[in-house]
């Protein structure tokens, strides 16, 4: 009977442990909106940067995929000089049929 106690006590203390940790991650990171809201958002910051800057020139690349499935080599900038909201982080998929030029190439 003193076991069964027990083992009730530690899975009690484990489930209450794990709802504390879960409240601080929550109240330390947010909840992030679900897929569903996020389709209107840009997944890169829109950073102020002077226009005379574009078209980018960038060393290395660093992939976006814009809303418009074209693949911006330069990563976010490159896709904001051609006045288009980024989709996804990486290159977009490969065969759809949209993919910008390497620029400098």
């Amino acid at each position: 009977m003193k076991s069964e106690l027990r083992k009730s006590q530690f899975h009690l203390q484990i489930l209450l442990f794990a709802v504390i940790f879960l409240s601080i991650t929550v109240c330390l990171n947010g909840l992030n909106p679900l897929p569903s809201h996020q389709d209107d958002e840009d997944k890169c910051p829109r950073t102020p940067f002077p226009t005379d800057s574009c078209p980018i020139n960038c060393f290395r690349p660093d992939p976006v995929c814009g809303v418009d499935g074209v693949t911006y080599w330069c990563g976010c900038p490159d896709a904001h000089c051609a006045g288009v909201r980024v989709a996804k982080l990486g290159p977009c998929s490969v065969g759809n049929g949209g993919s910008a030029a390497v620029p400098g190439g």
